[in-house]
C-alpha cells in the first residue's frame, strides 16, 4: 500500500501547448491517502483515464511530479511502481485455465507455490470463480472473463495500489451491484489503496469512501457522497450528482435576498455576507428534493406553472416553468402532484449560491 502525491501535475497530448484549454489535465495537486478507496468520477473525455495512467506510469506527465510514499516515481514505468491495473476490457490468457491466469502475476514474481495456491483459492472464492478454476478462460462468458481480470489485479497482496479503469463496463447489469459490493468488502478487509475510474455516479457512491469529481481536465471537488450532494463546490458537481441534478437560476443579491425574475429568495446570513465578495455571474442552486412545492400561495414562495409530471414509482418528478426558467422538484410517491400551478419555496438552509460556477462559501 502507498500514499500517492501528485504535485502540480498537468498533461497535454500536443507537442507544443500554450493555452490552458489545450491541456487534457490542468494542474492536479492532491493526495491519495494510504489505504483509501477512491472513485474518479466524470463524463467521457474529462481526463479520468489520463490521470489514472499517469498514476500507473503508462503516461509521463508534461508537467509536475508523482510520489509514492514521498519517493519520486514520475519517470518510472508501471512495472517499477508495484501497482496492479484492471482495464475496461478483460486482459487474460485464453489458453490458460482460470487458476493459471490468477496465479500468473505471482509466478512472475517467484512467489512460493504454497502461497500461490492459497492466494488463488482466496481470490477465486471472493469472486465466486471456484467452480470454474480448472476451465480454460476461452470458453467462459464476458462476465466471467472480467472477473478473472479483476482477480489478477487483486491476487497480489503486496501492491502499492490497485487501479481500476471502468472495469465493469462489460459486466451484465444485474451482476454489477454484486461486484461493486464485493470490491468494497475486499477493500474493507485488506485496506489496499484503490482508485476506481467510472462515469457512473451509482458505481462511485457504492464503491468509494472519497469521490474525486473531474470536469474538463480539472479536479473540481473531492468528498464523500453526502458532501458532494449537499454542498457541491462546483456547478458541474451539482448538475452531475443526483437524478435529476441541481436546479440553477440566475440571480442578483441585495442584502440577504436573491432576486430571481423579480421575486425575492431569502439567503442564510453566511451566504448573504459572502455574496458581496463574490465575482462573476451569480446563480441560485437547490436540489429537487429540497424545493418546497405548495398548492397555494405562502410567504416567500414564487408562483410557477406545471409543465409535466413524471411518476418514477418511488417518487414523482415535477417540472415547472418559473419566469422563463425550468426547475424540477422531487415529491414523495404518496403526495399528489399539482396539475397547473404551484408556489415554490427555497428553504435558506438548502439554497446554495454560485459565482462563476463555483460555490460561494
Amino acid at each position: 500500500m502507498a500514499r500517492i502525491d501528485m504535485r502540480e501535475v498537468a498533461h497535454s497530448y500536443l507537442p507544443k501547448t500554450q493555452r490552458p484549454e489545450q491541456y487534457a489535465l490542468k494542474r492536479i495537486h492532491m493526495t491519495w491517502e494510504d489505504g483509501g478507496a477512491y472513485a474518479l468520477l466524470g463524463p467521457s473525455g474529462c481526463g479520468k483515464t489520463t490521470l489514472l495512467n499517469i498514476i500507473s506510469g503508462l503516461l509521463k506527465p508534461s508537467q509536475g511530479q508523482v510520489f509514492y510514499d514521498q519517493e519520486d516515481v514520475t519517470g518510472r514505468p508501471p512495472e517499477k511502481r508495484n501497482i496492479a491495473q484492471v482495464f475496461q476490457f478483460p486482459v487474460l490468457y485464453d489458453t490458460m485455465t482460470v487458476a493459471d491466469n490468477l496465479a500468473f502475476p505471482l509466478r512472475n514474481r517467484r512467489v512460493a507455490a504454497d502461497r500461490i495456491r492459497q492466494r488463488v483459492a482466496e481470490v477465486a472464492d471472493m469472486l465466486e470463480l471456484t467452480p470454474v478454476l480448472h476451465r480454460k478462460a476461452a470458453g467462459l462468458s464476458a462476465d466471467a472473463k472480467q472477473k478473472i481480470s479483476l482477480g489478477r489485479g487483486l491476487v497480489r497482496s503486496d501492491v502499492a495500489a490497485i487501479l481500476f479503469d471502468e472495469p465493469l463496463t462489460v459486466i451484465d447489469p444485474h451482476l454489477k451491484w454484486q461486484l461493486r459490493r464485493k470490491l468494497k468488502e475486499i477493500h474493507e478487509r485488506f485496506h489496499t489503496t484503490m482508485i476506481y475510474v467510472t462515469h457512473d455516479q451509482v458505481e462511485a457512491m457504492t464503491f468509494a469512501d472519497h469521490i474525486v469529481v473531474m470536469y474538463e481536465g480539472e479536479v473540481v471537488q473531492v468528498g464523500s457522497p453526502e458532501e458532494l450532494y449537499e454542498r457541491p463546490a462546483h456547478k458541474f458537481v451539482g448538475y452531475f450528482i443526483g437524478s435529476p441534478g441541481m436546479n440553477f437560476l440566475p440571480c442578483k443579491v441585495r442584502g440577504n435576498l436573491a432576486e430571481v425574475n423579480g421575486a425575492a429568495v431569502r439567503l442564510d446570513e453566511r451566504t448573504a455576507d459572502l455574496a458581496g465578495k463574490a465575482k462573476g455571474p451569480l446563480e441560485l442552486g437547490i436540489r429537487p428534493m429540497h424545493l418546497e412545492v405548495n398548492p397555494e400561495a405562502v410567504d416567500g414562495a414564487l408562483p410557477a406553472d406545471v409543465k409535466s409530471v413524471e411518476d418514477q414509482g418511488s417518487c414523482k418528478i415535477v417540472t415547472f416553468a418559473l419566469g422563463g426558467q425550468i426547475v424540477r422538484a422531487r415529491l414523495p410517491e404518496e403526495r399528489l402532484a399539482p396539475q397547473q400551478k404551484a408556489w415554490l419555496r427555497f428553504p435558506p438552509q438548502w439554497t446554495r449560491l454560485f459565482a462563476d460556477g463555483r460555490l460561494v462559501g
